[in-house]
């Protein structure tokens, strides 16, 4: 295995976190704020999170790696739809 894909393999690992938050917070899961959290603050870092994985996978090394990305770009299309429908 080259270090490009290492490289590729762990960043799309690393960001399976935002998918993971993302899909916890659209299915009614908050655990992960603090009592108190208002739907601002949800709908901030589910954008903070869409563009994350939009970074993610426009990095060259995930880009031309081959492994599956539709958990990726099904969070950010979930995310999106999220903040739409609580904004």
């Amino acid at each position: 295995m080259t270090e490009h894909v290492r490289d590729a393999a762990r960043t799309l690992n690393n960001a399976m976190d935002s998918v993971n938050l993302i899909n916890q917070i659209n299915e009614g899961d908050f655990s992960y704020f603090l009592p108190g959290y208002t739907q601002e603050v949800v709908n901030r870092r589910v954008q903070e999170n869409v563009q994350h994985l939009e970074i993610i996978l426009a990095y060259e090394e995930v880009v031309e790696d081959e492994t599956d990305k539709t958990p990726y770009t099904t969070a950010i299309t979930t995310g999106k739809a999220y903040i739409q429908e609580n904004s």
